[in-house]
């Protein structure tokens, strides 16, 4: 499996942003579609995940409300809306998925793509 994650690029707070992850390769492994990110500084931290059928859906409570996680199965692709973007939001953004039931952690994930910066400016 393959994850390309692209969109990202910078703007400035409060304005909005798309990313996307083309996925390729073994679709059973495309179960559950995640978003993380990593400051500079930081640890990966998670963002959102989606479920195989797009009912399933979480967001960690510092994009609540901000962003929205989507997939299309057809084209093996999950998008990532986000809006209201503040500077915290800096980070590089990783698609993510793996083969079964969602989780929050990264460690749980079996692919990942080779993210995308995003850069938040005042």
């Amino acid at each position: 499996v393959q994850l390309q994650a692209s969109g990202g690029g910078l703007v400035q707070a409060g304005g909005s942003l798309r990313l996307s992850c083309a996925a390729s390769g073994r679709t059973s492994s495309l179960y559950c579609l995640a978003w993380f990110r990593q400051a500079p500084g930081k640890e990966r931290e998670f963002v959102a995940h989606i479920s195989g059928s797009g009912t399933s859906i979480f967001y960690s409570d510092s994009v609540k409300g901000r962003f929205t996680i989507s997939r299309d199965n057809a084209k093996n692709t999950v998008h990532l809306q986000m809006n209201s973007l503040k500077l915290e939001d800096t980070a590089i953004y990783f698609c993510a998925s793996r083969g079964s039931y969602c989780y929050t952690s990264g460690a749980k994930f079996d692919y990942w793509g080779q993210g995308t910066l995003v850069t938040v400016s005042s």
